[in-house]
């Protein structure tokens, strides 16, 4: 059960575009401080876990558009064990440990 148990560890947070390509995270930014325009479409926002890759251009599969609550994702690219990036709770509480 142990190794069940880290299956829920830190998902990817990447920015994608409305054919699921991953672009630069600014992109999603700015569309963040735009959805309070009424009637504004964005075509940037975040894709919460799956797979593929970190890579403008590259394409992010398997997860979706809602985070789900209680899981964590972050933006830190592959290979970030100490890297730079910006973690995010995603929904419900996030209890001390």
């Amino acid at each position: 059960m142990a190794l069940l148990a880290g299956c829920r560890d830190t998902q990817p947070k990447r920015c994608v575009d409305e054919n699921n390509k991953v672009v630069d995270p600014s992109f999603c930014e700015v569309e963040q401080r735009n959805l309070n325009n009424t009637g504004y479409q964005p075509r940037y926002r975040y894709y919460y876990g799956g797979s593929g890759g970190w890579i403008p251009g590259s394409s992010a599969y398997g997860g979706g558009t809602t985070p789900i609550p209680g899981q964590s994702y972050s933006t830190t690219t592959r290979g970030g064990f100490g890297g730079e990036g910006g973690g995010e709770g995603g929904g419900g509480g996030g209890g001390g440990e």
